[in-house]
């Protein structure tokens, strides 16, 4: 899976980095629509993702897998078979998300350090941002949209700035999948709201 399957402008895309893309983008794609379908292809995408990570030492990224993957069998057996239907925080619990974001990132980034990461409180940023906006994507709550949308670009940034030019690219994309999916899911939040 290591083996290259195309260059693109200098760049050597391997057969996992192009599988790992190509079934994350479904994923999250599905995730817009909240359609429970989406967690088997965020699993699948997720461990192949934490292949990809471990190779190129972004160890907190590679450990973000397999919440991912745990995330996945939660959110299957926690969402209905028609899909999630959105809801909100409390003011108070979206405070309390932010501060166990940047407590966890600086608490979590000399570890990395001490472990020779290739990124450190970058890295550390994207698994707590992503573990927390994974946690409210399986309980349903609209706000991990605008956590995604921040995660995913400071994720093209990051793989950017390594020179893993395909994964930014899908990070990139994803950024915009998740300004779509804030508007979808507060939305379907609102009218549910309404029709109360």
């Amino acid at each position: 899976m290591s083996s290259i399957l195309f260059t693109a402008w200098g760049y050597q895309v391997s057969v996992l980095e192009a599988l790992a893309s190509i079934t994350s983008f479904i994923g999250v794609g599905l995730g817009v629509t909240a359609k429970r379908i989406t967690w088997p292809w965020w699993a699948l995408s997720s461990a192949l993702y934490g292949i990809f990570f471990l190779q190129a030492k972004l160890f907190a990224s590679a450990a973000l897998q397999i919440v991912f993957i745990i995330a996945a069998v939660w959110g299957w057996f926690g969402w209905e078979p028609k899909g999630a239907k959105p809801g909100a925080l409390s003011n108070k619990k979206r405070a309390l998300c932010i501060a166990a974001l940047f407590a966890s990132t600086l608490a979590l980034a000399p570890l990395l350090k001490n472990l020779g990461a290739a990124s450190t409180t970058t890295d550390s940023f994207l698994f707590f941002g992503s573990l927390i906006a994974q946690i409210l994507m399986v309980y349903e709550k609209y706000e991990s949209w605008p956590i995604w949308l921040v995660v995913d670009c400071v994720g093209t940034i990051l793989y950017a700035s390594l020179g893993y030019w395909f994964t930014a690219a899908l990070y990139a994309a994803f950024t915009v999948i998740a300004a779509f999916g804030w508007s979808r899911w507060y939305g379907s939040h609102r009218r549910a709201i309404r029709s109360l």
